[in-house]
């Protein structure tokens, strides 16, 4: 493949979990694609180490404080260094980038993906906050510029994959399924008592903090089923979540017939960030492989919502629709760095959330500005509940 006809990326997030996957695949598929852009938000000797080994024409050290630290381990390299959110919500458009993956954590996302949206750049998209904050905007965005979202989350490449070649009008419902986390089966006393390093110890993916204790709590598949509705242009009544202990089956479609297709794999999210990169095509790879006679019983239970109440709190925020979600997401981010610091309980979290969700005003048919808004607000008194 020659040079004129790689894939040019934009990697926003470099040095997280999905990001360094994302180079990984990038590596063992080098003659495929030209790295542009790698971002970090403040792990800087990664970065760097990333800068040196693929060679973008750019990188965004997020943390301004390390912008000097960074532009002279690279002085004699030729990349552009530079610093801050705003540099990298702006590097998006280089007219060189053709995909932009996302894989920043949180609401930080947002404005990046709008800007490589209106930018008329593909998205292989990691960063599920953006779809859960402003899924109604991104999605007519994306409509309006004739590009494609192809998510990397394995639950929805999974709908992805089984909806290849179907008709919108055939889905039934969408089955997510989901690990549990840690605590799947746990009861309300010992969930009283966990801790952060408990919680951090997820049985089947290797992920970053946030996103594993969300997985702890249920919010990620909560964030997950909200990010569906808009990817998959689905009501809520048409998502469905069932615990899939062993993390075989990435998720499932029903079809108006009763059909049902499933996408299984061993847990390994290099495989979705290929299939996003690489879509249309499938490409050959050397990931391990599922083998049946190793796991000869594949188990499926109802969610506890319960106990892991922020499951609940998603649809609700569905239903209410406009400026809710975007809430709900900026009361959980603050909540989860608590918790990570020992400053809230595993239960205080939802508590925390709920009051911010009932306190913050609800806008019915939000904008950017009220997006951006209702996430500060929001934060700013989430983090006022914490002693």
């Amino acid at each position: 493949m020659s040079s004129s006809t790689k894939k040019h990326i934009a990697i926003l997030g470099s040095t997280g979990s999905i990001g360094t996957q994302a180079l990984n695949v990038i590596e063992s598929n080098f003659n495929k694609f030209e790295v542009e852009i790698l971002t970090a938000n403040n792990n800087a000797d990664l970065l760097i180490r990333q800068a040196i080994k693929f060679a973008p024409k750019v990188v965004v050290i997020g943390d301004e404080s390390k912008y000097q630290f960074v532009k002279e381990a690279l002085t004699h390299f030729p990349i552009e260094v530079r610093a801050g959110s705003n540099a990298i919500a702006e590097c998006v458009t280089m007219q060189s980038v053709d995909v932009v993956l996302t894989a920043m954590v949180g609401y930080a996302g947002l404005l990046p993906t709008i800007n490589a949206i209106k930018a008329k750049k593909n998205i292989a998209l990691a960063n599920k906050e953006t779809l859960v904050v402003a899924g109604e905007l991104i999605t007519r965005l994306a409509v309006e510029n004739e590009v494609s979202i192809l998510p990397i989350d394995s639950e929805h490449s999974a709908i992805f994959q089984c909806l290849m070649g179907e008709k919108h009008s055939s889905i039934e419902k969408i089955i997510l399924t989901a690990s549990g986390g840690p605590f799947v089966g746990k009861d309300t006393e010992y969930l009283k008592m966990v801790t952060k390093t408990e919680a951090l110890k997820h049985p089947c993916w290797e992920m970053g903090a946030k996103i594993t204790i969300d997985s702890a709590t249920l919010m990620n598949k909560g964030l997950e089923v909200i990010e569906a509705r808009w990817l998959f242009d689905v009501t809520p009544q048409q998502i469905e979540v069932v615990v899939h202990r062993q993390s075989i089956i990435h998720s499932m479609v029903q079809f108006t017939d009763g059909s049902i297709k499933a996408q299984m794999g061993l847990p390994d999210m290099r495989l979705p960030i290929q299939l996003a990169l690489s879509y249309p095509d499938r490409w050959i790879s050397d990931f391990p492989r599922f083998d049946f006679t190793k796991y000869p019983t594949l188990t499926f239970e109802a969610p506890n919502t319960e106990n892991f109440r922020n499951l609940g709190l998603a649809y609700q925020v569905l239903q209410d629709g406009g400026n809710k979600a975007c809430i709900l997401n900026a009361a959980n981010e603050i909540v989860v760095d608590a918790f990570l610091r020992d400053k809230v309980g595993f239960f205080e979290m939802t508590d925390i959330i709920e009051q911010t969700m009932k306190k913050i005003p609800y806008i019915a048919t939000p904008d950017y500005e009220n997006y951006k808004q209702s996430n500060f607000e929001a934060k700013r008194f989430s983090a006022s509940l914490i002693k």
